[in-house]
């Protein structure tokens, strides 16, 4: 029973920090839907400005990544969630703005533009804020539970905000949306006041490239991992359409649900087994999951793969996480961590066009096969370090 309440104390304590997560990813997750049809029916500009539009905020949060990280160990994560969220205020505003110059369409795309450049910030500082906030909150050995419980607040906030912002611009336009973003920036601002802010562990800071060639490994592995995530955001709609089948909805739901019962679930062993160890196993299920979809003669076995794909994803991010931040002294976790989680960036960056090439000339369902042989190369990637460290400790 002791054990129990503990824990759950524990996890309630983790909670109260990665809600800041919760609430910059439910900044993301509202326009996310929205934008591209403002800007091409609305606005009258092109499929392709909408989405350089919407990418600005990946550009902007890889770049910024790195730096969240660094001001993070020097700052303290309790000033970077801040500001992140502040950032994410104000790209609500700049959307508030473009709604209401809908009369001058270059000043409005304008205003879009600078606050999707906030948001990207803003994700970066606050992501990683909340990350470090939460492992100097409850400390370094539940690292793992932290960054789970992070992934979580992500997910969830992702998965109400796209249709809460569909039906906002419904009724008041994207206007709707904006006003939501400022309100919840602001709670979360007035929220983060009452939580206990944490030491900033002093000493002299690594070099970025020192940080970088510790890790660099660790977030390799992350990146290849990540490919199976991303080839099935992106084209499991149109791979289901290219078979005449039904459900990709729902495929996309199996993905999120195997990711999130996973990572609650399972999270601890982690700690128990090593990140290593762990992470090795969520690539062979992840690789099985891709083979899966690739095969599947039939939308209820692509269903099951896109499940097993997202249980096998759920815990690479958090396994190879921890590794990360042993690998550099306490001073530089924020940098570590930055630096670790902008190769994921990296990897959806590049992933979308990559698969996309691919289906030119091999098909959708060859995408599936190369990411399942991309997932093993991160495998075997992972293992190699891993023997190497035994033999070189």
């Amino acid at each position: 029973m002791t054990v129990s309440v503990s824990n759950r104390q524990l996890n309630l304590r983790i909670v109260s920090i990665v809600v800041f997560t919760c609430i910059c990813y439910l900044s993301i997750g509202l326009p996310l839907a929205v934008l591209p049809g403002f800007i091409h029916y609305q606005l009258g500009y092109s499929t392709l400005l909408a989405g350089v539009v919407i990418s600005i905020q990946y550009i902007a949060t890889l770049i910024s990544r790195p730096h969240a990280g660094r001001y993070t160990d020097i700052w303290g994560p309790k000033r970077v969630v801040r500001l992140g969220i502040l950032c994410c205020g104000l790209s609500g505003l700049l959307s508030l703005l473009a709604a209401l110059l809908p009369g001058s369409p270059v000043m409005s795309v304008a205003a879009l533009m600078v606050g999707r450049i906030f948001l990207g910030v803003g994700e970066s500082f606050t992501s990683t804020g909340s990350t470090l906030w939460g492992i100097k909150t409850v400390g370094v050995i539940h690292t793992s539970r932290v960054i789970s419980w992070n992934g979580v607040a992500t997910y969830v906030a992702m998965a109400v905000g796209a249709p809460l912002g569909v039906v906002l611009n419904r009724y008041f336009g994207i206007s709707g949306f904006a006003v939501l973003i400022i309100v919840i920036a602001v709670i979360g601002l007035l929220f983060s006041r009452t939580r206990p802010d944490v030491s900033i562990t002093a000493g002299q800071r690594a070099p970025f490239r020192e940080v970088v060639g510790k890790i660099w490994p660790y977030g390799m592995g992350l990146g290849l991992g990540t490919v199976g995530f991303g080839v099935i955001a992106t084209f499991i709609t149109l791979y289901f359409a290219s078979h005449g089948w039904q459900g990709a909805a729902f495929a996309l739901s199996l993905f999120s649900i195997g990711f999130i019962c996973v990572r609650l679930v399972l999270g601890n062993t982690i700690t128990r087994f090593g990140g290593v160890k762990v992470s090795l196993i969520c690539y062979v299920v992840e690789f099985a999951g891709l083979l899966l979809i690739w095969l599947a003669p039939y939308a209820w076995l692509a269903g099951a793969g896109a499940f097993l794909t997202g249980a096998g994803f759920s815990l690479v991010f958090p396994a190879l996480g921890v590794e990360s931040v042993k690998q550099v002294e306490e001073q530089d976790h924020g940098a570590a961590l930055g630096t670790y989680s902008a190769f994921l960036d990296l990897a959806l960056g590049i992933t979308g066009p990559l698969a996309g090439w691919i289906a030119g000339f091999g098909g959708l369902g060859a995408i599936y096969l190369y990411a399942a042989l991309v997932v093993a190369c991160g495998f075997f990637l992972i293992l190699r370090v891993q023997l190497r460290s035994q033999t070189h400790p």
